[in-house]
């Protein structure tokens, strides 16, 4: 003990400078939205590289060019089933409309985080292949989540498994609307909250996204209602929505890049700078 009082002494004047040094860069990054872009953008790179490594072994063991060769076909069907015409008025159901086959990226689920109360996912795609922040990414299931961040070759997902996410949804049959979140306690549960008490729900029902935002296209899958509750003080329920993904077992997904996301972005802020 006497040793290590010693070293401090000896070298306090260094290990204040290097405490100072921490300090001064972390106000620097927190303060400056440029310097906290470039860290982000680093730290993914980096952790983009390592995931990418394990998963390699991990494919080798799996058979990775059988695994490949079936998801690019799977890819290839569901571009055509996206762009299918349709013959009736009505839209067919669980079919994915205005979404075009060069609007479709196929990516790979590196790494994927279900343990915490903001779970976020890495995938082996980046701004190389045309990824941008807010993109909806899904699989044949359902939704996964919405980009958060890029670098040239990786990005990282916020998961519908994060108390931060919040995406728009529907029920299927009656189109009532609400909010998707999720309350931290079971990887195999969402919820869906804002539903009026007026609409017409019951357990089993689908809920799928709801089209209005640029993230998502209307119609895609999400689960079925598992259980209802009367939100305390309000006349809105809150409906425990069982995935139809099991998000803990993530291999391909499915980047959509939206033509009209940047148009929308634009208007919206010029809407909230005339307000402030």
């Amino acid at each position: 003990m006497q040793q290590i009082f010693n070293f401090i002494i000896r070298n306090s004047n260094r290990l204040l400078f290097l405490l100072l040094l921490g300090i001064s860069l972390g106000l620097t990054i927190q303060s400056h939205s440029f310097h906290r872009s470039r860290v982000i953008n680093s730290a993914n790179f980096l952790s983009g590289g390592v995931y990418e490594k394990i998963n390699r072994v991990n494919e080798y063991l799996n058979l990775r060019a059988e695994n490949d060769e079936l998801v690019l076909e799977n890819a290839r069907l569901k571009s055509l089933l996206f762009n299918k015409e349709d013959t009736s008025k009505m839209p067919l159901p669980d079919t994915i409309k205005g979404v075009k086959p060069a609007d479709i990226i196929v990516s790979k689920v590196i790494h994927n985080s279900y343990n915490s109360h903001e779970n976020f996912i890495t995938l082996n795609s980046g701004r190389n292949e045309g990824v941008k922040q807010d993109m909806g990414v899904i699989n044949s299931l359902g939704i996964v989540g919405v980009v958060d961040n890029t670098s040239a070759n990786y990005s990282t997902v916020v998961s519908i498994l994060n108390m931060k996410s919040q995406i728009n949804a529907k029920i299927k049959k009656s189109n009532h609307f609400g909010s998707l979140t999720w309350n931290g306690k079971n990887t195999g549960f969402v919820q869906l909250e804002d539903v009026p008490r007026l609409a017409s729900i019951r357990k089993g029902d689908t809920i799928v996204t709801g089209g209005q935002s640029v993230i998502f296209p209307e119609g895609i899958n999400i689960g079925t209602v598992d259980k209802i509750f009367i939100k305390t003080g309000t006349s809105y329920y809150v409906i425990n929505v069982k995935l139809f993904n099991d998000m803990t077992n993530l291999g391909h997904v499915y980047i959509i890049k939206s033509e009209g996301r940047e148009e929308l972005i634009n208007l919206e802020n010029k809407s909230k700078e005339k307000n402030e």
